[in-house]
């Protein structure tokens, strides 16, 4: 068993007053952990769960009242919700058990993170504590084996990716993969209610997939799908809240050369964007620049959950000016700036990053990173 870093919040955060939302994607592990969580404690017996996904949990926990709610849970400790976006008025249903039912522990989970929060964000102001939890990380991956180990494992994290069942499943990577990417694509974006043109979203998933590490204009990618680019935004929003995608906007404070509307779209799982274009060829028969765009994205995606973990403030961004000199990746905080040079090539990372963005942001600490110390980066 993996250990996750879930885990440590649930140490923390269980019993401790609040209602407890984890989101993220399907087949992340969200119920694995909340189910392991049980399991270590031996809480099974004092368990009670609940699927969104079932049509007859849906019905009785639809707009139930707070005396039905105390009924249901008897005596047990532990309520826990999955699938909870599913549930008719979830955030009511939350908001009685938390103001009602003081004796349990309540757990909701769900796929899509827009649907659960629009749903409880009012309802449950001050009463939750939120965890995302996304793919199998570098440092989860790291402490199961080693650092090492996980280096070695580069290239089938970048053709596979570093969902739970993939990782596990050395040697059936691409059918586990296939029937991932179909629930992933059509079970649950698919049923977005903005999303009423299943094809533009099958055509705009394989667009940016071809263009992860590089600027996206909604423009030219509205051109290119036969759309148009309001329509286009929207799509890559769901995107993006279904974890799906990640977008990065560049960083800008107003020197006049600097763009400050370009984005890149990077995909959270390289498995899933290899999925999206049917590649599964090995690196070395990949060009150049194609084996360098997934690397970038491989960090990008690597240092995101790196950061909700640690430092859930810290915002990311790209910089780049209208002469074309770039900076990879731009973290801001309250304790000022980081960036850092993406690179394969140990010698390209060694360089240094662009005079501009170090003249302009002196303060600002600097790094490169490559295949020879990218674990500290993601550690």
């Amino acid at each position: 068993m993996i250990k996750r870093d879930i885990d440590s919040f649930l140490e923390k955060r269980m019993f401790s007053g609040k209602t407890l939302v984890v989101y993220g994607p399907r087949q992340a592990g969200k119920t694995t952990a909340v189910e392991n969580y049980i399991a270590r404690h031996q809480l099974e017996g004092e368990t009670l769960t609940f699927n969104g996904d079932e049509s007859g949990d849906r019905e009785m926990l639809a707009d139930i009242s707070a005396d039905r709610l105390k009924l249901l849970v008897g005596c047990k400790r532990i309520l826990f919700i999955d699938e909870a976006h599913k549930v008719p008025e979830i955030g009511l249903v939350l908001k009685r058990a938390w103001d009602k039912v003081k004796t349990i522990q309540v757990i909701a989970s769900g796929s899509s993170s827009v649907e659960l929060a629009d749903k409880i964000e009012e309802p449950m102001t001050g009463r939750k504590f939120d965890y995302t939890l996304l793919p199998l990380s570098f440092a989860e991956l790291s402490e199961h084996g080693s650092p090492a180990d996980e280096m070695r494992a580069r290239e089938r994290r970048l053709l596979y990716g570093a969902y739970p069942d993939i990782v596990t499943h050395p040697g059936d990577e691409v059918e586990r993969l296939r029937e991932l990417g179909k629930g992933y694509l059509y079970k649950d974006i698919l049923k977005y209610e903005d999303v009423k043109k299943p094809e533009l979203l099958d055509k705009i998933v394989r667009a940016l997939a071809y263009q992860i590490g590089q600027e996206v204009v909604y423009s030219e990618l509205a051109q290119l799908v036969g759309s148009d680019d309001r329509t286009v935004a929207r799509y890559v929003d769901i995107l993006e809240k279904a974890f799906m995608v990640r977008k990065v906007g560049s960083f800008s404070r107003n020197l006049r050369n600097e763009l400050k509307k370009s984005k890149k779209v990077y995909f959270m799982d390289c498995g899933i964007r290899n999925y999206v274009i049917g590649d599964w060829r090995p690196l070395q028969s990949r060009g150049r620049d194609e084996i360098g765009h997934l690397w970038e994205n491989y960090l990008i995606a690597e240092r995101a959950k790196w950061r909700l973990v640690h430092e859930p403030e810290t915002r990311d961004f790209f910089w780049r000016t209208a002469q074309q000199q770039e900076v990879d990746l731009v973290e801001e905080s309250a304790v000022g700036l980081r960036a850092f040079e993406l690179k394969l090539d140990p010698k390209k990372a060694a360089r240094g990053l662009s005079k501009t963005f170090t003249n302009a942001y002196p303060n600002a600490v600097c790094r490169g990173v490559s295949v020879a110390d990218y674990n500290e980066f993601l550690m």
